[in-house]
């Protein structure tokens, strides 16, 4: 979800299966503004929800991370951020990746996003971002291409 959609890790743990099953557009309140957010899901999405949905045999009022832990009427709660980065940490051990995060997602989201449609447009107004410096700064591009263009300068 995160890599595939640029949400912050707040946004999906705080998604219900009926949020997304069935859909090609979800509607959020983004947990940081309070605004209002929609989004598409691409077809590999939709399909991986599917398939992750269905193994773990979750209902629509689910959340779609489930904790272990329940609330007072023994619903389950999703899991929390520090759960989340737990997670992450698990994946930077194994796969010996540095400085790997919750954010990592959304920043690599935004960095491949912008590589392919070279729209710095879009991309600022799905982070809400306030300017194409910003959002530029966001996911690494200019280190990106200072470093290539000091990859091949000589004198």
């Amino acid at each position: 979800m995160g890599i595939n959609t640029g949400l912050r890790i707040s946004n999906i743990i705080a998604l219900k299966v009926e949020d997304v099953m069935n859909k090609t557009h979800v509607l959020i309140k983004l947990v940081k503004t309070g605004k209002p957010l929609y989004f598409c899901l691409n077809d590999n999405v939709i399909l991986e929800l599917k398939k992750y949905i269905g193994a773990n045999k979750l209902t629509l009022d689910d959340y779609l991370f489930t904790s272990k832990k329940r609330d007072q009427f023994s619903n389950k709660k999703p899991i929390q951020r520090i759960q989340a980065h737990y997670i992450m940490k698990d994946i930077e051990k194994e796969f010996k990746i540095l400085h790997f995060g919750c954010h990592s997602m959304r920043k690599t989201f935004g960095y491949h996003f912008y590589k392919k449609e070279k729209d710095i447009v879009t991309l600022m107004k799905i982070f809400g971002h306030s300017s194409q410096g910003v959002t530029l700064r966001y996911i690494g591009i200019d280190q990106d291409e200072i470093d290539k263009k000091l990859s091949t300068f000589h004198l």
